[in-house]
């Protein structure tokens, strides 16, 4: 059976999302999962990994069920050490689990799918100029997230809601803030499951993507 490598930025395996993605595969492959914090503590990440001043600011789960605010410039040799280590394996398709940019990760020969290359096209495609209003965990995390959507001459709207640590109520109001005012909402991290897209689509009224299901629906070609 082939394998298809699946990398979160926080620490495997991913119990909350794995299964939206293994949907996808239909059974024709194995998901073989890494977290670029494998083996780290909460408190040694809290100390050496955090951002600071002027870093791209990013969250994630911990096997714990913890979610950690991490540094992108910190953690990237630790994800490439991951990819690497995964294609040494014989892996030939390797999903990032994170929307988030990461400039320089790469690979000798496996095909790297890194989602905010893949998530912007698609979702202009999709949305066919309509307005679009995205949902991402961190507050300080609107500019970056709006970015990448740029050069697709989009801008769209903004919200935040942790999939990791915020409450339902929270959510709601993350989600009403679009009522009227977003035709299709995208949950840009990896991290949001049905139970948060169901919860959007109920607060907005309007068509919600899922991000990682989209992904996986997309990388389940490749395998």
């Amino acid at each position: 059976m082939d394998k298809l490598g699946m990398i979160t930025i926080g620490q495997a395996p991913r119990t909350d999302v794995a299964p939206i993605v293994e949907r996808a595969l239909e059974g024709r492959a194995e998901l073989v999962q890494a977290g670029a914090l494998d083996g780290l503590s909460f408190a040694y990440i809290q100390e050496h990994l955090t951002p600071s001043p002027g870093e791209y600011v990013l969250t994630s789960r911990l096997t714990t069920g913890e979610s950690v605010v991490i540094s992108r410039e910190k953690i990237q040799p630790l994800l490439q050490e991951k990819i690497t280590r995964m294609e040494e394996q014989g892996i030939r398709t390797i999903l990032l689990l994170c929307t988030g940019v990461f400039p320089g990760l790469h690979t000798r020969t496996a095909f790297l799918i890194e989602p905010d290359h893949v998530l912007p096209p698609v979702i202009k495609a999709m949305s066919g100029g309509r307005r679009v209003g995205l949902i991402g965990p961190l507050e300080e995390q609107k500019d970056n997230l709006k970015l990448k959507f740029n050069p697709h001459g989009m801008n769209p709207g903004f919200a935040a809601a942790s999939p990791y640590s915020s409450s339902e109520e929270e959510f709601r109001q993350a989600a009403g803030q679009f009522k009227d005012q977003a035709d299709l909402i995208v949950l840009d991290c990896m991290g949001y499951t049905d139970v948060h897209r169901e919860l959007a689509a109920r607060y907005a009224g309007v068509p919600v993507v899922l991000s990682n299901a989209l992904i996986g629906k997309l990388v389940s070609e490749m395998v």
